[in-house]
């Protein structure tokens, strides 16, 4: 039976997926120690917990456990990523290049480093998502210390050419920074085959726990190293202070451990899904999906109904069916997706786009409700509109 509201907004957060939460229990009762207390049991056995689960996130990046460092989640890695370069390359330059349709946590942070003296580029994405190559590397100057691009758009999936983009960062002696929340779990994400200096995760967006990401720091080639932006015990090699998450990265480790295992038939089973929903939507008129000509995420697709607000679209089955029309950390503002509007679609289309995110526990039987539940609604948005008589 149909369980009533549909969800199909993965990319705003996952449900903690059971295998998770088994692994995860024993660490707020039994085995319930500060994995920083090195003088008995309790201690030892949270801190192999740590080391395990550290494993398994390098495991699922190609990385080395070092190079792993944990975070209350890919906001703070964020955070700590840029500011943390920005101090310690200062002697080198003080100029960083990003993308106008990053996450806010990147753009937000990049706005408060251009007050402290720091030159931002914002490159322009074209239609398709995607960042101009050329443009990047015109952008470059002797000053230029850092790159950062997310590998794939959290509103539109729409992946970038992330080892493209590393090559022209690397030729110019410059770090290369990508947000992959989104990615992490869903398509392979190598970080020496993609040549990635630094890279922002976070837990829930694979069915983990929320509360917990990790900035991946390279050790070698070059060797990166960022200022520390929480200071305390010296915790995480200094880099990030406070007593560690157990039980949240215990789930975080259990997460990637599953995604390595499972990524690549569920892949294949929601870009069946994720196409049916779009065959099902697109058989209505003067609707496109954005971002469709280039890479994308398996389980992501952004949909623009032309006539039909998207704000009225989700008010008519908010209570049967729940998607998006941009990025969780923004749904609260009445603007359009900053994403859309930087792909160069117009502010009445972006606000008639609806962001669907299908996940490792949707089903069929949902995809066609959902397909029946937004035809019926959109339908019923053009009748009452004034333009909706084309």
């Amino acid at each position: 039976m149909l369980k009533l509201p549909v969800y199909l907004d993965n990319n705003a957060t996952t449900p903690c997926d059971p295998r998770v939460l088994e692994a995860m229990l024993p660490f707020f009762t039994a085995h319930f120690g500060n994995a920083a207390s090195r003088s008995h049991a309790y201690g030892w056995a949270a801190e192999e917990a740590v080391k395990t689960a550290r494993e398994q996130v390098a495991a699922l990046i190609g990385a080395v456990p070092e190079e792993i460092v944990f975070t209350s989640g890919a906001t703070e890695a964020d955070n700590l990523a840029l500011k943390g370069v920005v101090e310690m390359y200062a002697a080198k330059g003080r100029h960083i290049i990003t993308c106008e349709t990053e996450h806010k946590a990147v753009l937000d942070t990049c706005r408060h480093l251009e007050k402290q003296g720091v030159a931002v580029t914002y490159l322009k994405a074209g239609h398709d998502g995607l960042i101009d190559l050329s443009a990047l590397e015109a952008a470059i100057t002797d000053q230029t210390i850092l790159v950062s691009v997310m590998y794939a758009n959290n509103e539109t999936g729409v992946i970038q050419p992330v080892r493209a983009i590393s090559d022209i960062a690397r030729k110019h002696g410059v770090l290369m920074m990508t947000d992959a929340a989104q990615a992490l779990g869903k398509i392979p994400v190598d970080v020496q085959r993609d040549g990635i200096d630094l890279m922002a995760v976070s837990a829930h967006k694979l069915y983990g726990p929320k509360g917990v990401g990790a900035l991946y720091v390279r050790r070698k080639n070059p060797r990166v190293k960022v200022t520390a932006q929480m200071d305390g015990g010296g915790h995480e090699r200094g880099m990030r202070s406070g007593t560690l998450n157990v039980p949240a990265i215990v789930g975080f480790g259990k997460a990637c451990e599953l995604a390595r295992q499972e990524m690549t038939a569920e892949a294949a089973r929601l870009t069946i899904l994720r196409d049916k929903l779009e065959k099902g939507l697109l058989e209505l008129e003067e609707t496109s999906v954005n971002g469709a000509t280039a890479p994308r995420l398996p389980h992501v697709t952004n949909i623009s109904f032309k006539y039909a607000g998207g704000e009225g679209l989700m008010t008519g089955f908010s209570r049967d069916l729940a998607v998006s029309s941009g990025s969780a950390c923004t749904s609260a503002s009445m603007e359009p997706s900053h994403v859309l509007t930087g792909m160069g679609i117009p502010d009445d289309l972006a606000h008639s786009s609806l962001r669907f995110a299908l996940g490792r526990f949707t089903t069929e039987e949902e995809i066609d409700f959902a397909i029946r539940t937004v035809r019926e609604s959109v339908n019923n948005l053009r009748e009452m509109s004034p333009l909706g008589g084309f």
